[in-house]
């Protein structure tokens, strides 16, 4: 059993925090699926303490989800601290930081993995999260900004120094992006080296790696991110496979009703044209690597309302089922 703070997971399956991917609709598939916690989208500090109804869409949360972490990112930790405030009263059961995001426009503002280079700072923030913010906190990091840069240890003990409840790793650098294999020795030197729970991200990709990951680093957790887009069956896998069970593999009709599913959960929370823009690329990953989806990725873009969602769907899981006939 996994226990963060004071919240204890039944099991130490974790989806990962998305952009454009784990808002709600997402995080509750992934909870029916296994995932025990689920984290939202990065949301912005800045966009919280200004207000920003763009920003404040992202903290929308149902009871069917806890619990739930929130993952917020800046460089202010003034900002940071009341952000982390204004999660909590909107439903976060968990606050996270972010400090592994190596895109360019959050990094250039001080932000995400910028901070792995800026220990002061991130320390800045930590302390003022923490004092403000009664949840559990946690923090995500990378390898370290790039090569000659690596301090993931010392960010780890810093961070557990600062009352962190527990640490994500992702075990490549900032200037590495999501390019490269995952480092997981890393993921287990930052558990010799401090007390809380460490988590392991990066290059689980089936049921089999988490397992792999588990018994190559002692990590605590796992939490898997764009694995799951292609295979949201991927947490139910993980612990039928630890049981001994066999790896249930998903009908076409099966893989057809969730995507219906997951449009019909975003078109709850968002007008009908967002939520069919939204399925677009969601479509692309939930359909990688299955036969012949190449050939319908043209049409896949053009998807705009459920009509041609439909359409779409018709035409490239009845050329499945021709295939298999």
């Amino acid at each position: 059993m996994l226990k963060i703070g004071n919240i204890e997971l039944k099991n130490r399956l974790i989806l990962a925090p998305m952009a454009g991917v784990t808002s709600l609709p997402f995080r509750m598939m992934a909870k029916g699926m296994g995932a025990d916690l689920v984290f939202s989208e990065m949301v912005s500090a800045m966009g919280l303490t200004l207000h920003s109804s763009r920003t404040f869409v992202l903290l929308q949360t149902h009871p069917s989800e806890r619990p739930l972490a929130v993952q917020i990112f800046g460089a202010r930790p003034d900002a940071m601290a009341r952000a982390a405030c204004i999660a909590a009263e909107h439903g976060a059961d968990i606050i996270d930081i972010n400090m592994g995001c190596p895109v360019k426009k959050v990094t250039k503002t001080g932000a995400g993995a910028y901070l792995m280079r800026d220990m002061n700072t991130a320390q800045e923030i930590v302390k003022a999260v923490r004092v403000s913010c009664h949840l559990p906190l946690t923090v995500k990091i990378r390898s370290g900004w790039s090569p000659d840069r690596r301090n993931a240890c010392e960010m780890a003990r810093m961070l557990e120094d600062c009352g962190v409840d527990s640490i994500t790793v992702h075990p490549r650098f900032a200037t590495q992006g999501y390019s490269g294999k995952a480092d997981w020795g890393l993921i287990a030197r930052v558990k010799q080296e401090v007390s809380i729970p460490v988590i392991g991200n990066g290059d689980i990709n089936s049921p089999s790696d988490a397992l792999i990951m588990e018994r190559q680093t002692g990590c605590d957790g796992l939490m898997i991110g764009r694995a799951a887009v292609r295979n949201p069956w991927i947490f139910r896998q993980i612990l039928q496979l630890e049981k001994g069970l066999p790896i249930h593999e998903p009908e076409i009709s099966e893989r057809r009703s969730l995507i219906m599913k997951h449009y019909n959960f975003l078109s709850h929370v968002m007008e009908e044209h967002s939520a069919a823009l939204r399925m677009r690329g969601l479509l692309l990953s939930y359909t990688k690597g299955l036969p012949g989806s190449s050939r319908f990725r043209e049409k896949f873009t053009k998807i705009k309302d459920v009509g041609s969602l439909i359409q779409s769907m018709d035409d490239y899981f009845g050329s499945l089922e021709e295939v298999r006939g």
